[in-house]
């Protein structure tokens, strides 16, 4: 559910939908640590739980990932596992700093809601009050934008726009760069793809907007808003919404299908096209904080969590998503794809339980974090698991890798 790419460069949380040339996931590589691990006891869950994960990052050909799950009185893991580099094969560490794609999601709808709290800005606003240009931006709100029931039309939809995009991004850090107001320019250049509030679909431009929207009443860049009045009150001091592609170190490489389909080391791509919907690059430790703090709604008044937590009118697809959050299995939080990177960051607020699953690809056909994120809860917590909003196929029912890398 509201991913950052969906092959290759994008996808639901912000990435540009590219049309893979070949089919298929990358080749199996052997996991580092894996080869030999004995069998576990059947009460050793955290040894049940590293031959679940890695089973399945063969499955996929997952180069390597960051996979934690945390519920007091039951099970506590954390695992670097594979490599943060496939050409090098430099291992995986735990302070190893990924893109997070569209989990990116959740600061922006807070910093609305943190206005909104302030009296800067209603739900019920049009979005038009903020920024003009938007196609039925007099009927849009600001409620419609974070649920996800807006009817603009996704501008990763755009064939030229990627097309370009992958051209230009893999010429360094800087290449690339788009402004908001040039990704709402390819937006308002197709009609709606459905009448305002009328159903679900997760597209990036609703977060963008957000975004903007926030800058034109706070006075500050998003960036600066969110390292202010998010990242610092919670000290996810490895958080950041980077100007270009650089990224801090130490840092996981990230590989995704680009121009032709081939695979490409995506890391240093420059993130401005998600913007608002999928910027953010952070660490695994920051993750598991903002995991429960997001959940239990740390940064908000009680009524506005509520608020934020509310079930859209209708229960037809989508109804598990709400301002800039979701709900799967018990568990809150989003998921996040952006090329070479997927993510998962969730919580069982009650329960003060995390997880939070960070993979180096999103070259699988499945969505790489979601697999391993649902692999691991049917394992820990068979009464609360995860999967994909989008029916992610099961681990024993997904497809085969294929040897193309």
């Amino acid at each position: 559910m509201g991913r950052v790419s969906r092959r290759g460069l994008l996808a639901g949380a912000g990435a540009l939908v590219v049309e893979a040339a070949t089919a298929g996931c990358a080749a199996t590589r052997s996991v580092p640590g894996t080869a030999s691990t004995p069998p576990a006891p059947v009460d050793d869950l955290p040894a049940r739980l590293n031959i679940a994960v890695t089973a399945a990052m063969r499955q996929l050909g997952i180069p390597g990932a960051i996979v934690g799950i945390s519920v007091p009185g039951v099970v506590e893991y954390s695992r670097a596992l594979g490599v943060s580099d496939d050409v090098t094969g430099r291992p995986m560490s735990l302070d190893d700093h990924m893109r997070i794609g569209g989990v990116t999601k959740t600061f922006t709808g807070t910093a609305v809601l943190r206005l909104v709290e302030q009296g800067l800005m209603r739900l019920s606003d049009p979005i038009a009050r903020y920024v003009d240009g938007v196609p039925a931006g007099d009927r849009i709100t600001l409620r419609m934008l974070g649920d996800m029931r807006s009817g603009l039309y996704s501008y990763e939809q755009d064939r030229s726009f990627v097309d370009a995009m992958l051209a230009k991004l893999p010429a360094g850090p800087g290449a690339g760069a788009v402004t908001p107001r040039e990704l709402v320019a390819v937006t308002a250049a197709h009609p709606l793809s459905f009448a305002p509030g009328s159903r679900f679909e997760d597209v990036d431009v609703n977060a963008v907007l957000l975004g903007m929207a926030v800058e034109r009443v706070s006075g500050q860049p998003y960036g600066e808003h969110l390292r202010e009045h998010v990242f610092e009150p919670l000290r996810l001091t490895h958080t950041s919404c980077p100007a270009t592609g650089e990224l801090p170190a130490p840092y996981a490489r990230g590989y995704t299908r680009g121009a032709g389909g081939a695979v490409a080391d995506a890391s240093l791509w420059n993130p401005s096209w998600a913007g608002a919907a999928g910027a953010a690059v952070s660490s695994y430790a920051d993750m598991t904080s903002w995991a429960l703090a997001l959940g239990k709604g740390s940064l908000l008044d009680p009524a506005t969590q509520a608020l934020r937590l509310a079930r859209a009118q209708d229960s037809g697809p989508g109804a598990a998503y709400r301002f800039a959050i979701f709900e799967s299995g018990g568990w809150w939080g989003h998921d996040g794809s952006i090329a070479g990177y997927t993510s998962v960051v969730m919580s069982i607020p009650q329960r003060s339980a995390t997880l939070v699953v960070l993979a180096d690809t999103d070259v699988p056909e499945v969505h790489a974090a979601g697999f391993l994120a649902e692999t691991v809860t049917r394992t820990a917590t068979p009464d609360n698991v995860y999967t994909q909003l989008g029916a992610l196929p099961r681990p024993s029912a997904a497809p085969a890798p294929t040897t193309d890398r």
